[in-house]
């Protein structure tokens, strides 16, 4: 049996035979799973060792009506779906920080039968869910699933080292452990004044060890030394552009 069918026999525990009642009219709880997982597929990141990579926290906003109707059994579902994005992760043999977690929320102006999903990298920091513009039928991210052994932080950046980015025209900006989100709106932790980056355009999630970088569907992407990026581990001097602005990753000490 496939992991969408699991889900799909869990669910129906989980609403009491109600089921096709329930669902009927509003959007199906297999379509989140299934864009969940075309998420983690689309932005794998390949770590030192040959490890992938992918995010650990989604954040599902629905449309206000089947928020609504959804309600009740909102939490019992963000757990299904978890369960569920945790057993995709694991039959593909992908690394995750931590316990997949999945959020429910209510979407202002999308309509009925429109979702989005968004995913992070979450390293245990205090971090804003991050809305990203793409496809309505999902844009997602990153689940987490332990393989045993637990996953480590990867050998790289950190032990007292002054890990910063750095602007063409030089200014500076340390980077703190856990997740930082650069964009040009009021909830990034790092804010740039260029039109061309998003309000969230990025995210870097640092673990003490090694810095990654995630483009978080921003409208006209991510780029690490000329390339375009979805999800990538930063090594020293690369160069990161979003928009007109070009900042350069440093590690000194």
């Amino acid at each position: 049996m496939s992991v969408l069918q699991r889900f799909e026999k869990r669910l129906e525990g989980l609403v009491e035979g109600a089921f096709a009642k329930v669902f009927k009219g509003v959007v199906h709880p297999v379509e989140i799973l299934n864009a969940m997982q075309r998420e983690a597929e689309a932005h794998k990141a390949i770590l030192a060792g040959g490890r992938t990579l992918v995010p650990n926290r989604y954040v599902i906003d629905l449309s206000p009506y089947d928020h609504s109707r959804l309600a009740p059994y909102a939490a019992a579902l963000a757990q299904e779906l978890a369960q569920s994005q945790a057993e995709f992760i694991g039959e593909q043999a992908w690394t995750v920080y931590g316990d997949v977690i999945v959020e429910i929320e209510r979407g202002e102006g999308l309509d009925t039968g429109m979702f989005r999903v968004t995913a992070e990298v979450y390293t245990g920091g205090e971090v804003a869910p991050v809305s990203a513009p793409g496809y309505d039928a999902g844009q997602s991210g990153y689940p987490s699933y332990d393989q045993g052994g637990g996953y480590g932080p990867p050998a790289g950046h950190g032990g007292g080292r002054n890990i910063r980015l750095v602007s063409g025209d030089g200014r500076t900006y340390p980077l703190q452990m856990g997740s930082t989100v650069i964009g040009r709106g009021d909830q990034a932790n790092l804010r740039l004044p260029d039109v061309g980056i998003s309000r969230r355009h990025a995210r870097l999630d640092f673990d003490g060890g090694q810095v990654v970088l995630t483009d978080l569907g921003s409208t006209n992407g991510t780029m690490v030394n000329g390339q375009r990026v979805s999800a990538v581990a930063l090594n020293p001097g690369d160069m990161i552009q979003l928009g007109t602005t070009t900042l350069t990753f440093r590690v000194d000490g």
